[in-house]
């Protein structure tokens, strides 16, 4: 007999508490210990509520968290033909949650820790949330981050609790995390205690207070005269609204193939026009469709599975060991270097910040002060955050003195792009730095062993590449030079733990892998741009594919000037590796014809592939383009899209050939948090391995796409023998 994940109490007073434990697991999740327990657990207070003597009862977890949710090994493996069985086993639940709420007595959830997706669920079924406000507490329905819907009731329970739109806008839609506060402002939680040992009491203290009253033993949509908040879709107020909801959405995901908002936005409409059960069935059927598909699948792999596993990179290498760091230099004080000063700041580090003249560190310092004054704003008169900020802009020391770096145990540079500046700037710290701090380059394209060579110590150097803007992107490009050690990639692991960001690990190349990816995304948008088709059509498809920013926006952010000197460098050296013929034409021609003929180079100077008014904001295409390159040559919408994707997918392929990636794992997480790959394609390999029919289906459009607009689609020797022989990447990591 399989061993109950909720325990069952009943005291002299007659309140049951059922305590969510899961023996065999550190977290309770939604598993098939669980499903049999709940129904037991329930199956049992309703047989004593009918004998008499219960007053109510509590909800609670004797775990860190409250409840972990479903289990997301188990949709992996599910398939369309599945569909009915994923809709009777999502009702099956929902029936012993709608019995809990339905016996008649009150009942509350006491939630110690995070109550997630399914843990939140939990607790909407019950009638009252009482919620620790501590660290790490948060709230909320994160599903359609992962490609799907809240299955156990969340939609239809949040609409009927919040109303369609606040519940659409506030928790579903957005996925949003809530903190307790927070979450009982929005209003899918009651009442906050500040600590856990008050949580049993104050649950206690509730179930008496509405003794005797039978309404608070029921949820709202159950008692007499009530009407749904903001009115029901019928309702003109509401109705009014409905119509914008479809051009919310698309405004979100842009036109992308994201199911799992379309989805949520139908149950929660189609469900407030019909009773409790029928919207339940409702929900049960949308999730069964999200859960059984291939998106929902991809992004579950990527945001969470390859992201825990990148994120316990740091600490399964180093063993967990490594101390925190304590003092960092950042050599450099322009938009990166300042803005990688803050987040080792945030992480509890002094952080000295080193620039050729005092004004030019102090102007990077003030990146932080503004970062600092919104946080403040933002939080109100809450003076604990205002003291944290405060303390976090005083360990940040603005200097031009080299000695000011004296026993730095962490050094990342991020000055200019020239192996000799980067060179200056760590030798004139060398004397004063610790004897085995560990030396970073922010580098996004040099390699890492050509300038190990200038290094005092090759083997403590590695490649930091942070992506911009380093306070919000999550990923940091850990790059492994020849000379590099395991011992610093450990280091390395850590201090990017320290700042929380999500690591992936690359060996060396020019580019390294995001660089280089990125980089054929960009000048295959141009190139079509250049072959005349209209540059509106590139933008549509771009965003319409899934990329966060359309492609010729992307390029105007960069700057042409960066690209262009880039390729230059590149180009000159893969000629003197013998890699490409002499006579070989430079790449991306519509990088000189519109900076040297036309005299566009980016939002930074007020025109580029777009035009600019005077506050540097977009206002359109530039009228000229069509003059300059055409814009009436057609071809199939899909191929436009399809060009962008591919392009950077063969190019992966390359970087896993020449030992770049190592890991499916890497390339995944590194596409989407830092090239903006699709999230709904689980990341640059995985969109091989699902593409219709497979990695053959793959090879077989590349070649088709290689015939009609050239060689650079053709798929690799190794991709084609991984396709023949029924091989995945999903097997590389």
């Amino acid at each position: 007999m399989t061993e109950s994940t909720i325990k069952y109490d009943r005291d002299s007073e007659g309140i049951v508490t059922l305590t969510l434990d899961d023996p065999n697991q550190s977290a309770n999740t939604m598993n098939e210990a669980f499903l049999a327990s709940y129904a037991d657990v329930v199956e049992k207070l309703k047989k004593d509520v009918e004998e008499g003597g219960v007053k109510g009862a509590i909800l609670t977890s004797a775990k860190k968290s409250f409840f972990a949710g479903g289990d997301l090994r188990d949709l992996l493996h599910s398939s369309r033909e599945n569909m009915a069985e994923a809709a009777t086993a999502s009702n099956e639940l929902k029936k012993n949650m709608r019995t809990l709420e339905t016996l008649g007595i009150p009942v509350v959830s006491a939630i110690n820790g995070a109550a997630l997706g399914g843990g939140l669920e939990l607790a909407l079924a019950t009638h009252h949330r009482i919620v620790l406000d501590g660290p790490g507490v948060v709230l909320g329905l994160p599903e359609v981050t992962l490609g799907l819907l809240p299955g156990a009731g969340g939609v239809t329970r949040t609409v009927r609790m919040l109303g369609v739109e606040a519940a659409l806008q506030n928790v579903l839609l957005q996925g949003n995390q809530l903190r307790p506060a927070k979450a009982v402002e929005v209003g899918i939680a009651d009442e906050l205690v500040d600590s856990a040992d008050d949580l049993i009491p104050a649950a206690r203290r509730w179930i008496e207070s509405v003794a005797g009253d039978a309404e608070a033993a029921k949820q709202p949509w159950d008692r007499d005269g009530y009407r749904l908040p903001g009115g029901a879709p019928s309702n003109p107020k509401l109705a009014s609204k409905l119509p914008v909801l479809p051009a919310f959405l698309r405004k979100t995901t842009k036109g992308a193939p994201y199911e799992a908002p379309i989805a949520i936005m139908s149950a929660a409409v189609e469900g407030a026009h019909v009773d409790f059960e029928a919207a339940s069935v409702i929900e049960s059927r949308y999730f069964a469709e999200l859960s059984t598909g291939q998106v929902a699948k991809n992004m579950i792999r990527a945001f969470f599975f390859d992201l825990q596993a990148a994120n316990a990179l740091g600490k399964k290498l180093s063993g967990g060991k490594q101390e925190k760091v304590s003092k960092v230099t950042v050599l450099g004080a322009g938009m990166m270097g300042a803005a990688i000063a803050y987040v080792c700041a945030k992480s509890g580090a002094e952080v000295v910040l080193k620039d050729i003249s005092l004004e030019n560190a102090q102007r990077g310092k003030g990146y932080s002060e503004k970062l600092v004054a919104k946080a403040n704003k933002r939080a109100g008169e809450d003076a604990d955050v205002v003291a944290r900020n405060q303390a976090l802009l005083d360990r940040i020391h603005p200097t031009e003195d080299p000695a000011d770096t004296r026993d730095s145990e962490v050094v990342i540079e991020a000055v200019f792009e020239d192996p000799k500046v980067k060179a200056q700037v760590f030798a004139e710290i060398d004397e004063y730095i610790k004897p085995d701090a560990l030396l970073c380059s922010n580098t996004s394209t040099l390699p890492i062993t050509l300038l190990a060579e200038k290094m005092s110590r090759p083997r403590d150097f590695i490649g930091m590449h942070f992506f911009s803007p380093v306070d919000k992107m999550p990923l940091v490009e850990l790059i492994k030079g020849e000379q590099t050690s395991d011992e610093t990639l450990q280091r390395a692991l850590a201090v990017v733990s320290q700042i929380k960001k999500t690591p992936i690990v690359v060996n060396d190349a020019r580019g390294f892998f995001t660089s280089r990816v990125i980089g054929t995304f960009t000048s295959e948008g141009m190139a079509m741009v250049h072959e005349g088709i209209s540059p509106a059509v590139v933008e549509h498809a771009s965003t319409q594919a899934g990329y966060p920013a359309p492609v010729l926006a992307l390029m105007d952010e960069l700057t042409l000037t960066l690209p262009r000197k880039i390729r230059d460098e590149t180009f000159a050296a893969k000629k003197a590796e013998g890699a490409i013929p002499e006579d070989a034409p430079l790449p991306d021609p519509i990088l000189d014809e519109m900076i040297d003929v036309h005299d566009r180079k980016g939002r930074s100077t007020g025109a580029g592939f777009y035009e600019y008014d005077a506050d540097g904001k977009r206002v359109g295409l530039w009228k000229g383009l069509a003059d300059a390159f055409g814009g009436d040559k057609e071809i199939p919408f899909e191929d436009v899209k399809e060009r962008m994707l591919f392009i950077e997918a063969v190019e992966t392929v390359r970087c896993i050939d020449e030992g770049v990636l190592e890991t499916a794992r890497d390339a995944n997480v590194g596409s989407i948090l830092g090239i903006g790959y699709p999230g709904w394609t689980g990341g640059v390999v995985r969109y091989m391995d699902q593409y219709p029919g497979g990695l053959p289906g793959f090879v077989a459009r590349a070649d088709e796409l290689a015939d009609k607009y050239g060689e650079r689609f053709r798929p690799p020797a190794s991709l084609r023998e991984k396709a023949a022989n029924g091989g995945t990447y999903e097997e590389v990591n």
